[in-house]
């Protein structure tokens, strides 16, 4: 009995004294890397956790614990003590190829001045302008006249008839419909103009909202980097504890398939900047050579009140002053179709010569309408109808521009809310978490993989930070642009969808 009371006594001694070695041991792994985990403004992909080196990749030597025979001790091989990153041929490059903008990096001024010079769609609302003037132009000429040869009776008593000659016509346009038709033109013009400031904010808007995702996805790749290290030194850490028979095998796995899929995470993002570069030079509309963009993610504005806000979207917004001068050509449109019945005067006259009589003749001629049938009645209707139509579309526009500010502001308040708070509680006490964690761990009072917990929910709220802070961006975008977006849809018709042509004699 006392024998067996003895070896039971060495082996719990035996266990408590391997016990701390291991966590000390441990311990002393983490501690060789609070300096590279410290230094969070500047994370490196290519440093590998601790001070085991070889080739760039670190090495753990693995060591049998040996156990009665009836236990089967043997252990498969470990993964390398860094996993190598997948495979280079899969990577997303894009080559130095395509036009480069002065400096090193893209900032906003030198995109916007780009996307105006070169973005389709300026050239296309431009376009829609002159269009529309020259439709005014014609609209407004007068008729040409008209020239004619006359012959009649040709042959009577073998002559070449009774009258041969020429004749003039000219059709005189009355009740000043070439003056209403040229207005309407005119007014449609100034539709256009009003479509194509809209399109230059939507250009504009566009161009600031792929800026911010550029810099947004710029800086969450550099997160995951960051946390990219941390898994690397997770892993080594728990190759350590593993050798110390603080971990097993599951947990080496495991943390090594963690570590795989944190570097697929930093090929996405890496991904998601080339993506984003991309969909901005295409609305920029020059194929720009790869660069990083310059400036900082950050906020541009003061609170914004949804009221004033939408006080100035209904007095200021071109989509709006674009519908209300679409009501004034309709106004115009109308009074032009309710003259059109008043008959124009055709006047013709010309020279001649009666070869019966043997005398030089003249003829003269005039022509007007009889509106007996006839008098426009269902153009007018048409326009009446278009009229009433347009009325209705600005306030149906009025009330889209408030549901479209109310998701936007729902959005601004939201990420406002989010970007204060994590300013001031959030990241300031993980932070602080953080740092004491550091303290502790390096006063022994607590294990490196909490540390390293710790230091990756300070990350992911870096990230959900820096997610907040874009929204909030471009939000304040959005509400200072008008709400306009999409700066390569084509730029819209003076006329638009449901306009009700006023056309005569429809077929």
């Amino acid at each position: 009995m006392s024998e067996r009371s003895g070896f039971l006594v060495v082996l719990i001694l035996t266990a408590v004294a391997t016990g701390g070695c291991a966590t000390q041991s441990s311990r002393a792994v983490g501690r060789q890397n609070v300096e590279s985990l410290n230094d969070l403004d500047e994370p490196s992909q290519s440093e590998a956790a601790g001070d085991h080196e070889s080739d760039g990749h670190s090495f753990i030597v693995l060591t049998q614990f040996q156990a009665d025979d009836d236990v089967n001790t043997e252990l498969t091989e470990a993964p390398e003590d860094v996993v190598p990153p997948p495979n280079a041929v899969l990577h997303w490059e894009l080559g130095e190829s395509g036009e480069v903008a002065p400096g090193e990096v893209y900032d906003l001024s030198t995109l916007l001045e780009l996307a105006s010079a070169n973005n389709p769609t300026l050239r296309q609302a431009n376009l829609q302008i002159s269009g529309t003037l020259a439709m005014a132009q014609q609209a407004g000429l007068y008729p040409n006249p008209t020239l004619a040869y006359l012959a009649e009776n040709i042959g009577v008593d073998g002559t070449a008839g009774e009258f041969q000659g020429a004749e003039i016509q000219q059709r005189f346009v009355t009740a000043d419909k070439l003056e209403l038709s040229r207005n309407k033109y005119l007014q449609r013009a100034k539709v256009a103009e009003h479509l194509a400031v809209m399109q230059q904010f939507k250009v504009c808007n566009d161009v600031r909202l792929h800026y911010l995702a550029t810099l947004e996805a710029q800086a969450l790749l550099e997160l995951q980097r960051e946390l990219l290290k941390t898994a690397e030194d997770r892993l080594v850490t728990v190759k350590e504890m593993f050798n110390l028979g603080q971990a097993n095998e599951v947990d080496v796995r495991k943390t090594t398939a963690n570590l795989r899929r944190q570097q697929l995470d930093v090929l996405a993002a890496e991904n998601r900047v080339r993506q984003r570069f991309l969909e901005l030079t295409a609305v920029v509309g020059v194929e720009l050579a790869f660069r990083p963009m310059g400036g900082p993610l950050e906020r541009c504005g003061a609170l914004i009140d949804f009221d004033q806000a939408y006080c100035r979207i209904r007095s200021e917004s071109p989509e709006l002053l674009a519908a209300v001068a679409k009501l004034r050509a309709d106004h115009i449109t109308l009074h032009r179709e309710r003259v059109e019945w008043v008959p124009d005067i055709v006047v013709g006259a010309g020279p001649g010569y009666n070869f019966d009589a043997g005398d030089s003749v003249a003829n003269a001629m005039v022509q007007v309408e009889l509106p007996l049938f006839d008098r426009n009645q269902g153009t007018i209707r048409q326009a009446e109808a278009d009229l009433g139509r347009q009325q209705s579309e600005i306030r149906r526009v009025e009330m889209t521009l408030r549901r479209r500010l109310s998701a936007e502001y729902n959005q601004y308040i939201s990420a406002l809310q989010r970007v204060e708070n994590y300013e001031s509680v959030v990241l300031p006490e993980l932070r602080q978490a953080y740092e004491q964690a550091l303290e502790s761990y390096k006063a022994d009072r607590q294990d490196w993989p909490d540390v390293l917990d710790t230091h990756v929910e300070y990350t992911m709220r870096r990230m959900e930070y820096t997610q907040s802070l874009r929204q909030l961006c471009a939000a304040e975008v959005m509400i200072s642009g008008f709400l306009l977006r999409d700066g390569l849809d084509p730029a819209p018709n003076p006329t638009p969808p449901g306009h009700i042509d006023a056309t005569p004699k429809p077929r």
